[in-house]
């Protein structure tokens, strides 16, 4: 890896002169982890295996779909280095504040706070009460779902928020705001992406999408066939790699 490879991660190397293979370590918070990257011959990222320490596979439990959500959007190694390194240092925060002991008004307000919002709003909450995922439902009738990770000081200070979106989502908060001003704002988040998930929808159901095969409301990239041409008893399949840009959406 070259050029901007060096600012999110300068630790990892290539393996192999084919840049299959990257070995070295991911730096969060002060600590270095252990990683290898392999990719197949076609330098396709969804099909990248991860190998990595216990330590850095035990922080990333309960990642994985995003980190495979993440594998299927990032256009290159270089972006899926920044996603893994802001992915870690999120999981650090919240097994750090997994031993910190919440007060009683912590979960007297994140309750409050739950009925407010609506629990049809709601999909999903661990036993701890520190990870959430909250439902909507686009104009379009499409499902998004938005995971909330709170630390002890909840509501002083806001929760970090994990969206399968093509471009970067960050909350606007104060103190006294609650669960109901972060839904608010991704509902207004899911209709400014409205006229790119059409596009992307029109292209999944009117032409022949050959990668990826299940593409994740984050991808931004669409591999279609527009053809095929036989040659001395073989059909080839013509094809075309498309990435949508979103400038007017941003």
């Amino acid at each position: 890896l070259s050029g901007p490879t060096a600012l999110p991660c300068p630790l990892l190397l290539p393996q192999k002169r084919d840049g299959t293979a990257y070995e070295g370590f991911v730096t969060a918070q002060g600590r270095d982890f252990h990683i290898r990257i392999l990719l197949p011959v076609d330098h396709q990222l969804k099909d990248a295996r991860i190998e990595c320490s216990w330590q850095l596979k035990k922080i990333l439990h309960g990642y994985q779909h995003i980190l495979k959500q993440r594998l299927h959007s990032c256009p290159d190694l270089v972006s899926f280095m920044v996603e893994l390194k802001t992915i870690l240092e999120i999981a650090l925060k919240n097994t750090e504040e997994l031993h910190i002991q919440r007060p009683p008004e912590y979960y007297s307000c994140l309750v409050r706070d739950l009925e407010i919002l609506g629990w049809n709003k709601v999909a999903y909450v661990d036993t701890s009460l520190t990870t959430i995922k909250l439902k909507a439902e686009d104009s379009c009738g499409r499902q998004h779902l938005i995971t909330l990770k709170l630390n002890a000081k909840y509501p002083t200070e806001p929760p970090d928020c994990l969206v399968d979106f093509p471009v970067q989502f960050a909350i606007s908060w104060m103190p006294q705001n609650s669960l109901i001003d972060i839904h608010n704002q991704f509902l207004a988040a899911l209709e400014s992406l409205k006229e790119f998930w059409d596009a992307m929808d029109e292209i999944d159901g009117k032409t022949w999408v050959l990668e990826p095969e299940n593409p994740t409301r984050s991808a931004t990239t669409r591999r279609i066939a527009i053809g095929t041409k036989r040659f001395e008893g073989i059909t080839w399949i013509l094809e075309v790699k498309l990435r949508l840009l979103f400038a007017l959406l941003i």
